[in-house]
Order: C-alpha cells, then structure tokens, then sequence
C-alpha cells in the first residue's frame, strides 16, 4: 500500500530520542496552526495537519524543537516487499518530480531500527545509481536532501528537507572522543558547541574566562580549556587526567550552589545532577546578577510531565531576567549525547 498526495509533502517527521516521543509529540503540538493527527512509533514522531498541509509543514520545519533531532516533511509512505524495494521507491520519487543536493537511507535510534543499518547502507548505492539515471540528483542546482526513513523492514517514508550544517544521518552526530580527555561527557558538551551555539569561533576565544560547575572530572573543561580559555572548575571531587593540574584551570574545592566568581566571567557552564528548578534558578541568578555573559547547562529531567518541567523552568528564568531587564536569548534541545536530560544554551550578549 502507497500513501501519494500528488507528491506534496503532507506530513512532519521527527526524530528523537527512544521513550521521549510524547514529549516530542507535545513540543510539536504546542506549535502547530491547527488540528491534526500525531502517529509515534520507537524513536519517531509523525504529524500530520488535518488542512493547509503546506502552510503548516513551511512555519513547522524550519522550528528549533527541544525533543525532536531532526525534522524532515513525508511526501509518501510505502510497504516494500522482499524482493523488489527500489521500484517502488523510483515509481514515488516520479510522482514527486524533485531534484536533490543528496540522498540519506536512516532509521530510528532504537533497537529494531539499528538491525536496519546494514541493509541501508547497501541498499544506498542502488538508490543513489537510480537518482542519477532519472537525473534527480543534481547537488549544484539543489539545496533539498532527499531522505528515506526507514521505520521498519518492508517500509519507507519518502522525505525531504533544505540541507543545514547541523544535520546528521540518522539524526546522530558522529563525534571522535578525544584520547587526552578525562570523561566521554566532553562529547556533550561538544555536541552542545555545534549544535546551539552560532558562530563558536566568535564566541569562545582565547583569553576568555569561564566558570564549570560540577566540573569533576573534567569533560566540560576540556572543550573550554582546548578553545584557549582559563577556567575555574568548581568542585569538590577530584579533576582527572590532562584536566589535573593544567595550566588553564583553576581547581577550586566549594560547593557548586554557593561559589561565585570575585569577577565576572564570559562563560558559564553547569552540569551538577540537581532538581532542574534549582539549576534553573542558579543560571538566572549567575546571568540576572553579571557574574555570566552566556551559559550552557544541563537540565536533568523527572520521570513524568518532562515538557512541562521545562516549561516552568523557562518560565522562571524569563522572570528573573526581564526583572533584572536583561535580554537574552535562549536555546534547547535534547542532544544524542544527552540521557534523561536537556541542554540550554542562554547568552545576554548582543550579537
């Protein structure tokens, strides 16, 4: 069975982490013009509008949601058999007569859907050979990715999205874990960098300050550190490996809730295992008071009602701030990297 709307896009596909698809599936719907249907399956989130499909996927796609790594528009849905895949395949991408910059075979982050790896990689190569005979792929004349989602065997979803920097296969980034650095949480915070952050080489520069709390070991450190900043990593534990002793950082023993900085500092970073509302809270009076001009932490999230959790976090920091009449700016997302926990990003610095 082949679901075709004249090849128009008709759907929002969005990728997220396994077990937070109602959260994925709430952010969304907090955003949405009208009414429409929400489908989940393990790793995945489909919606699709009830009317004005394309006004509603243009002001939805381009959104930076929290719980979502990746938001691509559905033109087709189809069940594959065993033995013939790719006519099926080509007979849709005829119906939708598009030209593409390249093409990505993905799957869910979930357990059935990673049996699925190896068969999409070689399954590629054939699609890739079909786009070129049908001329389809066409990378100088196209800023439009094709993607084929797989959500199970014997079933695709034929999808499309402008190409962003920030995109990875599968919605995962491929990130090498640095052999000097003292913990794999390094790769959070470098995932946090590439992802929320515009410009990073504008706004880590050498000579910079910074403020870790809840530094121990030392993964967030490292990627400040490597930037060329000088760092005051802030707490009791012991820092460990290259980050032990290091010229750029200052060790100090104090309780991440209490300490501040005699001088301001240019960043602040925070992933201490705390109630959110109160890391929220300590941001807001970081920011509220000058001690920070940007901060990057982490906001570990309860069991249940997680959307709504964050919102009131927000909530509080907007508060604090627009009393303090700062502005400010502010990101989110759940990162690959992350676990049952998001990372924000806030600077009160104009750009």
């Amino acid at each position: 069975m082949t679901t075709l709307l004249a090849g128009k896009p008709y759907a929002l596909l969005a990728y997220c982490r396994p077990g937070f698809e109602p959260e994925c599936a709430e952010e969304i719907a907090d955003h949405t013009q009208g009414p429409g249907k929400f489908e989940r399956g393990d790793g995945w989130v489909m919606f699709t509008p009830n009317e004005n499909h394309g006004a509603q996927l243009r002001e939805l796609l381009p959104k930076q949601f929290i719980f979502s790594r990746q938001t691509i528009q559905v033109h087709s849905r189809i069940a594959l058999g065993t033995k013939d895949r790719l006519t099926p395949i080509v007979d849709a991408l005829k119906v939708i007569n598009g030209i593409y910059s390249d093409v990505w075979l993905e799957h869910p982050d979930s357990n059935e859907g990673k049996s699925l790896s190896s068969f999409t990689r070689k399954f590629g190569d054939y699609v890739a050979k079909a786009l070129v005979q049908n001329n389809w792929l066409q990378p100088e004349q196209s800023r439009q990715r094709l993607h084929l989602f797989f959500p199970k065997q014997g079933e695709v979803m034929i999808c499309t999205r402008p190409v962003r920097a920030t995109d990875w296969l599968n919605g995962i980034p491929r990130l090498r874990m640095p052999c000097d650095a003292p913990s794999r949480s390094t790769l959070k915070m470098l995932e946090a960098i590439l992802v929320l952050v515009d410009e990073p080489e504008k706004k880590f520069r050498e000579g910079m300050t910074a403020v870790d709390l809840g530094a121990a070991p030392g993964g967030w450190t490292y990627q400040l550190v490597s930037r060329g900043l000088k760092v005051f990593a802030i707490d009791n534990g012991p820092m460990k490996g290259s980050m032990d002793g290091h010229h750029q950082v200052k060790h100090v023993r104090d309780d991440g809730f209490k300490f501040r900085p005699k001088n301001p500092v240019d960043w602040l970073v925070c992933d201490m295992v705390e109630q959110p509302i109160r890391i929220a809270e300590l941001m807001a009076k970081w920011l509220a008071s000058g001690n920070a001009r940007r901060a990057i932490f982490n906001l570990k999230l309860p069991m249940k009602k997680r959307h709504l959790e964050v919102e009131k976090c927000f909530d509080l920091i907007d508060q604090k701030l627009k009393k303090a009449d700062i502005s400010y700016k502010i990101s989110a997302k759940q990162l690959f990297h992350d676990r049952e926990e998001i990372t924000c990003y806030i600077t009160t610095v104009k750009d």
